[in-house]
C-alpha cells in the first residue's frame, strides 16, 4: 500500500490526466448543486445537469420575473386603450359629459386605434423581438411625436381636438416608445438565457419564429405608414387652417361650439311703405353653401335684386365647429336663431334654402313665425325623404370613412396630383372628404327618422298659413321620379299663400346652374323680397 501510494504520488502524468478527465466531466455535467431559485430558476426543474438544447420550450426569456411583470404591463396598458377605444367609439354617435370636441373626433379615434393595434401586436409576438419591430416602431415614434408637437403647437387643431385628441395622440406617443423599450428589453433577456441555459447566443432562428417575424415586421410597415399619412393629413389641415372666414363666428348652445355667420348689404332699408326691406337667409344642400347657393345669392345681390342676404354654415360645414350628438335639424336652427341674436339681426328673413336646407328652414321659420316674410323652396327635400336619408346603410358608410378619414387619401390625392388647393377642401367641391363633414352627415342620418322627423312634423302644422310660399322645383327631377314630382306637388302646401310653383325644364337639382333657372329664381326672389310681405 506504501509503494502503490508513493507510485501515484511520483506520477506527474497520471495525475495530470486525471485532472483533465474531472474537468471535462464538470464541463458537461454539472453536479446538481441547491441554491435558493431565483428569477433565472424559479421555473426550471432542479435536476438540470447539463446544457439544453435551442429549441427546449425551458429557453425562454419568461424564465426572467422582469420580463413577465413586462409583459403584464403590456396588458394592463392595452385594457386600458381599449376602454378609451370604446369611449371614443360611443362619443362619435352619442357624446358624453365632457368628451365633446370641436373637430369630428375621428382623430382621437384614429390614435387610439393606432395604440390598441401596436399593444396587440406587441402581445403577439412579444418573446420573438426583432431589429425589424425595432426600426418599424421608431420610425412610428417619430411620426407620433411630430403629430403630438402639431396637435399642441397648433392653435385651431388644438382647439378643435380638445382634451379628448390631446390625449389619445400623447399616449400613443408614449405606447410607441414603451413598446420599444419592451422588445430591446425582451430581445436582451432572450440573449441572456439562451447564453445561461445552451451555453452560447442563439443567432438562428426556426422557422416558426421567422414566419413571426416576417408578420409581425409587415404589421409594423403598415403601422408606420398610418402614422406618415397622419401626419401628412394634419399638415393639409394646418394650411386648410389659415384661410381667412369672412364675416364671425359665434359661440353657441353654452359657449360648446362656434358657428359661422356672415351677412352682405347695409341693414335696416325700407320701402316707400315704411316697412323694413327683409334679408335674404339661406341654407345650403348637402355641401358648403359658400359651394352651392351663396355665389349665386351674391350675384343677384349684385345686379340689385336684393338689398342684404346672411348666410351660415351649419354645425361641421366650412368655417363652424361640430355640434356634440345627437344633433337634429330643429337642434340647428336653434343655433343659427342664436348666432344670429349674437350678430344683432332681427330680420324681417325671407328664408331660401336647397335640398335638405328646406327641412332646417321650414322649421328655423316655424319658431320665427312674426320674422318670416316669405319662403323659397329650391327642389327642396321633402320629409317622405328622410328614410332614404337616415337608411342604416348610409350610415354605416359614412362611419367607415370617418373613421378612414384620418389617412387623408383623397385629401392627399386632390392635393398633390389634382392641385386642389384649400378653398376647395374647406368651402369647394372637396369639402365632402374633411372630417367634420363626414362626422355631420353621420349626425344627419342618425337622427333622420326621429328626432329631426318629429320636428318637420310639428313645423308643418305650427307654420303661419298667410306666410308666401314660392316653389321651384327641378325639370330633371321631377320627370325623372314621379315620387319625387309628388314631393314637390306637396311641398307647396306648407302654406296656404302659394305664390308660384315653377317647373324648370332642363334644370338640374341646383336650379340655378341653368340660364332659364337662374332667370326664374332671380325673378321669383325679387319679387319676395320687394313685394309688400304678407298678404
Amino acid at each position: 500500500m506504501v509503494a502503490l501510494w508513493h507510485k501515484k504520488k511520483d506520477d506527474p502524468d497520471r495525475e495530470e490526466s486525471q485532472t483533465r478527465d474531472e474537468e471535462g466531466s464538470s464541463r458537461n455535467y454539472r453536479e446538481p448543486q441547491y441554491r435558493e431559485p431565483d428569477e433565472r430558476t424559479r421555473l426550471l426543474p432542479h435536476d438540470n445537469t447539463a446544457y439544453l438544447r435551442p429549441d427546449d420550450p425551458a429557453v425562454s426569456p419568461y424564465n426572467l420575473w422582469s420580463v413577465r411583470a413586462l409583459r403584464a404591463l403590456s396588458s394592463l396598458f392595452l385594457v386600458i386603450s381599449f376602454i378609451w377605444w370604446a369611449f371614443l367609439l360611443v362619443s362619435i354617435f352619442v357624446s358624453p359629459p365632457m368628451m365633446h370636441t370641436r373637430g369630428s373626433g375621428f382623430f382621437s379615434f384614429a390614435y387610439t386605434s393606432l395604440t390598441v393595434g401596436y399593444l396587440i401586436i406587441a402581445l403577439l409576438f412579444f418573446s420573438v423581438p426583432s431589429k425589424p419591430m425595432t426600426i418599424c416602431g421608431a420610425i412610428l415614434f417619430v411620426f407620433l411625436l411630430v403629430d403630438m408637437c402639431i396637435i399642441l403647437g397648433v392653435a385651431h387643431i388644438r382647439v378643435e381636438e380638445g382634451w379628448v385628441g390631446i390625449a389619445s395622440v400623447v399616449w400613443a406617443t408614449f405606447i410607441s416608445i414603451y413598446a420599444i423599450g419592451q422588445n430591446r428589453y425582451v430581445a436582451w433577456g432572450k440573449k441572456e438565457e439562451e447564453e445561461r441555459l445552451t451555453g452560447r447566443e442563439e443567432t438562428r432562428r426556426p422557422l416558426r419564429e421567422w414566419l413571426a417575424v416576417l408578420i409581425a415586421t409587415i404589421i409594423m410597415v403598415i403601422l408606420a405608414i398610418v402614422s406618415i399619412l397622419f401626419t401628412a393629413t394634419l399638415i393639409i389641415r394646418i394650411q386648410d387652417s389659415s384661410l381667412a372666414a369672412p364675416g364671425k363666428k359665434y359661440y353657441v348652445n353654452g359657449n360648446h361650439y362656434q358657428v359661422h355667420l356672415n351677412c352682405v348689404g347695409n341693414p335696416g332699408r325700407k320701402t316707400e311703405n315704411g316697412d323694413r326691406i327683409p334679408t335674404v337667409l339661406l341654407e345650403g344642400n348637402h355641401g358648403p353653401v359658400e359651394h352651392t347657393l351663396q355665389p349665386f345669392i351674391d350675384d343677384a345681390y349684385h345686379n340689385g335684386s336684393i338689398e342684404r342676404y346672411c348666410y351660415w354654415d351649419r354645425p361641421g360645414y366650412a368655417w363652424s365647429d361640430n355640434a356634440p350628438s345627437p344633433y337634429s335639424a330643429g337642434m340647428a336652427a336653434d343655433s343659427l336663431s342664436e348666432a344670429l341674436a349674437l350678430a344683432g339681426e332681427e330680420g324681417p328673413w325671407v328664408l331660401v334654402s336647397a335640398g335638405v336646407g328646406g327641412i332646417h328652414s321650414r322649421i328655423f321659420a316655424s319658431r320665427h313665425l312674426l320674422e318670416v316674410d316669405g319662403i323659397m323652396l329650391i327642389d327642396t327635400l321633402h320629409e317622405d325623404y328622410l328614410d332614404s336619408l337616415g337608411s342604416p346603410g348610409r350610415g354605416f358608410i359614412l362611419w367607415i370613412r370617418g373613421v378612414l378619414s384620418p389617412l387623408g387619401l383623397d385629401r392627399l390625392a386632390g392635393a398633390i396630383f389634382k392641385g386642389r388647393a384649400r378653398e376647395d377642401r374647406v368651402i369647394g367641391r372637396s369639402a365632402y372628404q374633411t372630417a367634420k363633414v363626414i362626422r355631420a352627415k353621420l349626425q344627419e342620418n342618425l337622427v333622420a327618422k326621429s328626432m329631426t322627423a318629429s320636428e318637420i312634423q310639428t313645423a308643418r302644422h305650427v307654420q303661419m298659413p298667410d306666410t308666401p310660399l314660392t316653389v321651384i322645383s327641378s325639370g330633371v327631377e321631377v320627370r325623372k321620379s314621379e315620387k319625387w314630382r309628388k314631393a314637390q306637388e306637396e311641398l307647396t302646401k306648407v302654406t296656404k299663400n302659394l305664390k308660384n310653383w315653377d317647373i324648370v325644364r332642363g334644370a338640374p337639382h341646383e336650379v340655378w346652374r341653368s340660364a332659364e333657372g337662374r332667370s326664374i329664381v332671380e325673378k321669383r326672389l325679387k319679387q319676395m323680397v320687394k313685394g309688400k310681405g304678407k298678404k
